[in-house]
């Protein structure tokens, strides 16, 4: 009897102290009345045709978008579309070129927007600039050094020196190794993963993130083109895994992750111009997915055309005109005549389309 009136006496006094208590009043005085709201989802567009196919309207800011695939399949034009669209939002772009396949002619061409800096003397075209930033394999040379350069210019934002929501892009993660496989000489992978695991994952992902918050003033997004490579069947019944270089922190940070072709072959067919023993490749059909939704959980595949202007819709009239507007770039190399258009198909299908993609 004495425990139950004890119990029912403690139960009263807490009670009581709730009634005089305000949990409002609480949170001001710790400090933890605010930072708990996120701004309105906005997003960098996408092109129309790649919106068509997804059904995604482009990627969504604050958040890390990962793009993974074989060779020629899609990744950097996506990149390249999604700093286009960045640039003319006001979106800083951010540019990280490490796997040195860099061409600015195919980014004007696809609408990026800089001026050339010649040589006063010569007039040779020595640089480039404009309204974006720009660093590769030249003077950043590893994992830890691509983390020390985001962080540095997220602490630069908030000190007010870069007054610009920023868009960081990164080509390509497995391509450039950690401090210790430097200093060892031995490029190794687990050594690697375990570096983007601490750089990225417990520092710059987190940042990313948090830049969604209304106390922040800027947002930031981290979209990366990721190398990947493809694990053998551990069973007879079972099937070939797509596995992301560079570990799988990415794919467990992303909020969006889309992937370009199959997981055996590159998922393409190469369409080209020939005319007698000359060929110009003008376009590659693609298969593209969404195999991981975290924003507005549309994952959705089919197939989308890509070229060096960007991606049109797979659609014959959509071909069919592009045709018609470029076909005299390709006159000039193929020579005098009509060329007939081929279609290579061997790397279209796989023996298992439905394949695991490791997550």
């Amino acid at each position: 009897m004495g425990r139950t009136n004890k119990k029912d006496l403690s139960m009263a006094i807490s009670q009581e102290l709730q009634k005089g208590f305000n949990i409002d009043n609480f949170k001001v005085n710790k400090g933890l009345s605010s930072n708990v709201k996120f701004k309105e989802e906005r997003w960098i567009p996408f092109s129309p045709a790649l919106q068509e196919t997804l059904s995604i309207p482009g990627c969504p800011m604050g958040h890390i978008m990962m793009v993974r695939g074989g060779s020629n399949t899609g990744k950097s034009t996506t990149a390249i579309e999604l700093c286009v669209s960045a640039q003319k939002m006001g979106i800083l772009p951010v540019i990280i070129m490490t796997e040195m396949k860099h061409d600015w002619t195919h980014w004007r061409t696809m609408g990026f927007e800089m001026e050339d800096v010649a040589d006063e003397e010569t007039g040779e075209i020595i640089d480039h600039k404009g309204f974006f930033i720009y660093r590769d394999r030249s003077n950043i040379n590893s994992i830890e050094d691509i983390s020390s350069f985001i962080l540095d210019l997220e602490n630069e934002q908030a000190k007010g020196n870069l007054p610009y929501d920023l868009f960081f892009m990164w080509d390509s993660v497995g391509s450039i190794p950690c401090d210790m496989s430097i200093e060892k000489a031995n490029n190794n992978p687990m050594w690697n993963a375990g570096a983007i695991a601490s750089q990225f994952g417990n520092f710059v992902n987190s940042k990313i993130v948090s830049s969604r918050k209304e106390s922040s003033k800027y947002t930031n997004t981290l979209f990366i083109v990721n190398k990947t490579g493809v694990s053998p069947a551990e069973t007879a019944r079972s099937f070939p895994k797509m596995t992301n270089k560079g570990g799988t922190t990415f794919y467990y940070d992303a909020s969006l992750c889309i992937t370009f072709g199959n997981i055996t072959n590159a998922g393409i067919t190469k369409i080209e111009a020939q005319n007698n023993n000359k060929k110009v490749h003008y376009a590659t059909r693609t298969k593209v997915s969404c195999d991981k939704n975290h924003v507005n959980g549309i994952e959705t595949r089919g197939t989308v055309i890509n070229t060096i202007h960007g991606f049109i819709d797979d659609t014959p009239n959509a071909l069919t005109k592009y045709k018609k507007a470029h076909s005299p770039e390709w006159k000039a190399i193929l020579g005098q005549g009509e060329y007939v258009t081929i279609e290579d198909t061997s790397d279209w299908d796989e023996k298992s389309p439905d394949q695991v993609i490791e997550d």
